[in-house]
C-alpha cells in the first residue's frame, strides 16, 4: 500500500484496521423454531400432573378448557378434578351481603343455577374434599335439605374435609308475601329436625371432616351427632338461637370427645335467666381458643395442657340490677387468671397480647389490662352488669 493510501486508510495497515458491524439481519430472515418446540409438551405429561395444572382454573375456565380439544375434554370430566362444591356463590352485585331479598325472577333464576350446579358435579363425578352452602333447611318448598342430600349421595365425598355450612337462612330470598308463602313459614324445630338429619348423613358418608363451620344448636342429639367426627381439627360453631342456653355438660362432653381438635371457636350467647352457669372445658388436644364473640361464658375450669392462644371478651349486657343480687352471680365465678394458672400451663398469648414467660408465678400491669376487657369475676368488675 502507498503512503497516501495508509494515509487515506487512518494510518493502520490493512490487518490492523477495525472490522465494519454487521447489520441486523432482517426480522423475516430469522430461523423460525419448529413447531414442536414452539409448544409446551402439555399432552406429554402424566394424567396427574395435566389435572394438577388444570385444578388451579377456576370452575368456568375448566369448563372452557373442555372444548379445547377431545383430550381436554376427557381430563376435565374426570372427578379428581371438582374437589369444591360452593353454594355460597352469588354475583358481584351481592358480594358479602347475607339474606338478600330479591326479585322472584331472580330467585329463579339463582335457584336454578343451584339446580344446574349440583346437577353438573353428579354427571362429573366430583371426588369433593370441600362442601360450601348456604340454605335454610327447614324450608321444605325450596327442598334445599334434599337437595343437599342427594349430592352427598351420587358424588364421592368420603374424603371431604372442609365443610362449611349455614342450615339458618337461604342466601338469596325472594320478594313474594302472599298468604300462602307466610302458612309455609320456617320454625326453629324444622330446621334442627333437618339440620340433625343432614348431619347424620354427613357423619355417616365423611367422617374425615377436619375443618368445619356451622351454625349449632347444641341439643343433645345434635352434640352426639358432632362427636362422631372424629378427625375434626378445626371447628367453629356459631349462635343459632339468641334465647336458648348451652348445657354446660354438652359443652364439656363434645371437646372431650374430639381427640384431634386443635382450634375452636365458640360463639354463645348465654341467656339472661342463666346467669350466674359457669362452664368446664377439657381436651388434650386443644391449642388456639376464641371465644371473644360469646356472650356471658364464664369458665369455672379449664383442663387444657395443650392450649397456647386464648380469646376472650366480656360483654357489656346493658342490665340493672341490685347491689345483692350482681354480688351474689359473680361471687360464684373464679377470677381467669386463676383459672388459667391452673388449667393452660402452655400459655402464650391471651387476646393478641404475648404473655411474659413468667405470668404464671407473677402477674404484671399489661395483664392486668387484657383480664379487665375479659374477666367476669368481682376483682376485674367494670360495668357490664348495670
Amino acid at each position: 500500500m502507498t503512503r497516501a493510501g495508509a494515509a487515506s486508510s487512518g494510518g493502520f495497515p490493512p490487518e490492523a484496521m477495525p472490522q465494519r458491524k454487521k447489520g441486523l439481519a432482517p426480522a423475516g430472515g430469522r430461523r423460525r423454531p419448529r413447531a414442536e418446540e414452539d409448544v409446551f409438551p402439555f399432552n406429554s405429561l402424566p394424567a396427574e400432573c395435566q389435572l394438577h395444572v388444570l385444578s388451579f382454573l377456576p370452575e368456568v375456565d375448566k369448563c372452557s378448557a373442555a372444548l379445547v380439544c377431545a383430550s381436554w375434554s376427557r381430563l376435565v370430566r374426570s372427578g379428581k378434578l371438582w374437589r369444591v362444591a360452593d353454594f355460597s356463590r352469588r354475583g358481584a352485585s351481592h358480594a358479602g351481603q347475607e339474606g338478600l331479598l330479591v326479585s322472584n325472577r331472580e330467585f329463579e333464576r339463582w335457584k336454578a343455577w343451584v339446580e344446574h350446579y349440583a346437577h353438573h358435579l353428579i354427571s362429573r363425578g366430583a371426588s369433593l374434599l370441600t362442601l360450601r352452602a348456604s340454605f335454610d333447611l327447614g324450608d321444605r318448598r325450596n327442598g334445599w335439605g334434599e337437595l343437599l342430600a342427594r349430592l352427598l349421595d351420587s358424588v364421592h365425598c368420603r374424603d371431604l374435609s372442609h365443610l362449611d355450612l349455614n342450615w339458618t337462612f337461604t342466601l338469596l330470598e325472594p320478594l313474594d308475601l302472599r298468604p300462602h308463602a307466610r302458612q309455609e313459614s320456617v320454625t326453629k324445630a324444622d330446621q334442627v329436625e333437618s339440620f340433625q338429619a343432614l348431619l347424620a348423613k354427613l357423619a355417616r358418608s365423611c367422617p374425615r371432616v377436619a375443618r368445619m363451620r356451622l351454625h349449632f344448636d347444641w341439643s343433645e342429639a345434635s352434640v352426639a351427632l358432632l362427636s362422631q367426627f372424629r378427625h375434626l381439627r378445626v371447628l367453629e360453631l356459631k349462635y343459632f338461637w339468641v334465647f336458648k342456653g348451652v348445657n354446660p355438660g354438652t359443652l364439656q362432653a363434645l371437646t372431650a370427645a374430639l381427640p384431634a381438635l386443635r382450634s375452636l371457636t365458640l360463639h354463645v350467647l348465654v341467656p339472661l335467666r342463666n346467669l350466674g352457669v359457669s362452664y368446664t372445658l377439657e381436651s388434650d388436644s386443644l391449642e388456639f381458643l376464641d371465644v371473644s364473640q360469646s356472650r356471658g361464658l364464664v369458665f369455672s375450669r379449664l383442663r387444657l395442657p395443650a392450649l397456647r392462644e386464648l380469646r376472650a371478651k366480656k360483654a357489656v349486657r346493658g342490665i340493672t340490677l341490685d347491689r345483692r343480687t350482681r354480688l351474689r352471680i359473680q361471687s360464684r365465678w373464679p377470677c381467669l387468671y386463676q383459672v388459667l394458672r391452673e388449667g393452660a400451663p402452655k400459655l402464650q398469648a391471651l387476646n393478641n397480647e404475648r404473655l411474659l414467660p413468667g405470668w404464671r408465678e407473677q402477674g404484671y400491669r399489661e395483664l392486668t389490662a387484657i383480664l379487665q376487657q375479659a374477666c367476669y369475676c368481682l376483682q376485674h368488675l367494670d360495668s357490664w352488669l348495670w
